[in-house]
C-alpha cells in the first residue's frame, strides 16, 4: 500500500521527469526552427543571386540563341495566356446597362428554383 510519503515523491518525481522533457524537447524543436530557417533563407538568397545573375549575366551572341531558332511567340505550355484566348465564348457582351443587370452568369439557372409548397413527408 502507498504511504502519503510514496504518493508525494512519486507525484514529484513524474512532474520533474514531465518538466525536464519538456525542456529538452523544447530545444530541441528551436534548433530544428533555427536550422531550417537557416537553409530556407539560404535556399532564397542562393535562388535570387541566380535571378539577378540571369538577368545580368553575359549578353554574348552564343547566349542569344540558345536553340539556335527565333524566340518563341506561341502561348502554349503558359496557362495564364491560353486563358485569355478564349475560342468560343459563351455569351456576347450586353448592349446596354439593362441587358448587363438582367444578364445571368452561365453558372446561374435561368428561372430561380421554387420550392413546392405543403407537406413533402407524406
Amino acid at each position: 500500500m502507498n504511504t502519503v510519503k510514496s504518493f508525494w515523491v512519486g507525484w514529484g518525481s513524474l512532474c520533474v521527469a514531465g518538466g525536464a522533457a519538456y525542456y529538452f524537447a523544447k530545444k530541441s524543436i528551436n534548433e530544428d526552427r533555427a536550422a531550417r530557417f537557416e537553409a530556407d533563407r539560404r535556399r532564397r538568397q542562393m535562388q535570387e543571386s541566380l535571378e539577378y545573375s540571369a538577368m545580368n549575366g553575359p549578353t554574348s551572341s552564343s547566349t542569344k540563341s540558345t536553340n539556335g531558332g527565333p524566340a518563341r511567340t506561341d502561348s502554349s505550355g503558359s496557362p495564364s495566356q491560353e486563358a485569355t484566348l478564349d475560342p468560343a465564348p459563351t455569351r456576347h457582351a450586353p448592349d446596354s446597362e439593362g441587358q448587363r443587370v438582367r444578364e445571368k452568369s452561365k453558372y446561374e439557372a435561368s428561372e430561380p428554383f421554387r420550392a413546392r409548397k405543403g407537406d413533402r413527408f407524406s
